[in-house]
C-alpha cells in the first residue's frame, strides 16, 4: 500500500475518524487544497514567495511549521493503544507466521519495555510530542511517553551510524506542492524568475528511517525486525474552529515479520504550551 500524496486524502481521514470533530475541513472552498484554511491561504511556516530566491536552509524553506507541543488524539485502535493488549492479540497487523510466532512468545513481565518505543511504533503510543529545530538542518522530536528523542536530518550527505538503534537513522525532505512548488526538494526552492506569477505553496514532510534495531509495533511484543524500513509523512492543517492538527502517516516495511506494509495514520492536536508536558521513562 502506498501513500496518497494529497492533502484532501489527509482531510478525509481526519473527518472520518475524529468523531468529536466531524466537520474538520468541511468549510474549505471547493478546489482549495485541504489544510490551507478556508480562504486558501498558505499554512503557517510558508517560505519566502517567488522571485525572492531559494531559501538557504531546510528550516528557512519549510512549507509548514511542525514545531511546538502536540498531544495524541486516540480516535481509533483504543484496544491496542490505550492499554497493553493481551498476549497474542495481533489483530490488524499483517504478521507472517514467523512474526506471529515471535508475538506469541512475548513475556507480559516485560510490559513497559523501551522496545515499545522504537521509531516504528512510537507515534502510535499515546504521548505528547515536542518538536523543535535542533539546527537549520535537523528537526528534533521528543516524546514525554518513554522519553524518546528522534532526529530528522535534512543533510543527505551525512553518513548513517555504525550501529543500529531504537530510533534509527532518519533522513527528511520537504515535499512541496502548489503553484510555486517543484515537488520534493530538500531545501524548499523558490521561484525561478520570469514567466507568470506563481501562487503560494504548501506541502508535507517525508521521513525515511533505516538502521533500526529490532523492537515492537505494539506494547504486547508485536515485532518488527532489524531489517525494517520506515517511511513517514507529516502533514499539518487548521480546523475551522482554530485547532491545529498534525497527521503522521506511517508505513512499516519488514519482509522478515510482515506479509505486507503496515500502514497507520496517527493524529495530534497542537497545544498552547508545555504545561501538560510530563516526561516518563520506559524500562530498559
Amino acid at each position: 500500500m502506498r501513500r496518497r500524496g494529497t492533502w484532501a486524502w489527509v482531510a478525509a481521514i481526519v473527518a472520518a475518524s475524529v468523531v468529536s470533530r466531524p466537520v474538520i475541513m468541511a468549510q474549505a472552498p471547493q478546489g482549495a487544497p485541504a489544510g490551507r484554511g478556508a480562504q486558501g491561504a498558505p499554512p503557517q511556516g510558508q517560505p519566502p514567495g517567488p522571485g525572492r530566491g531559494a531559501p538557504a536552509t531546510p528550516q528557512a524553506g519549510a512549507p509548514i511549521d511542525l514545531t511546538g507541543y502536540w498531544v495524541s488524539i486516540v480516535n481509533e485502535d483504543w484496544r491496542w493503544r490505550m492499554v497493553t493488549p493481551a498476549k497474542g492479540d495481533t489483530a490488524s497487523v499483517p504478521l507472517n507466521p514467523e512474526g506471529t510466532k515471535v508475538a506469541n512468545s512475548w513475556d507480559p513481565a516485560t510490559d513497559g519495555s523501551c522496545l515499545a518505543y522504537g521509531a516504528a511504533g512510537l507515534m502510535r503510543i499515546p504521548t505528547r510530542l515536542h518538536i523543535t529545530w535542533e539546527n537549520e538542518q535537523a528537526l528534533k522530536i521528543e516524546t514525554d511517553a518513554g522519553q524518546q528523542t528522534r532526529r530528522l536530518l535534512f543533510d543527505k550527505s551525512q553518513p548513517p551510524p555504525a550501529q543500529k538503534s531504537l530510533q534509527g537513522f532518519s533522513v527528511a525532505e520537504w515535499e512541496i506542492a502548489g503553484a510555486g512548488g517543484r515537488g520534493g526538494g530538500g531545501g524548499g526552492g523558490g521561484g525561478r524568475g520570469g514567466g507568470a506569477p506563481q501562487g503560494p505553496r504548501y506541502g508535507s514532510l517525508k521521513v525515511t528511517t533505516t538502521m533500526l534495531s529490532a523492537a515492537w509495533l505494539r506494547k504486547n511484543g508485536v515485532p518488527y525486525s532489524e531489517n525494517t524500513n520506515l517511511t513517514e509523512y507529516f502533514d499539518r492543517f487548521p480546523a475551522p474552529n482554530g485547532d491545529e492538527w498534525l497527521v503522521v502517516t506511517t508505513i512499516v516495511s519488514d519482509s522478515k515479520y510482515l506479509n505486507q506494509d503496515f500502514v497507520t495514520s496517527t493524529h495530534f492536536k497542537k497545544e498552547a504550551n508545555a504545561t501538560k508536558w510530563a516526561p516518563a521513562a520506559c524500562k530498559n
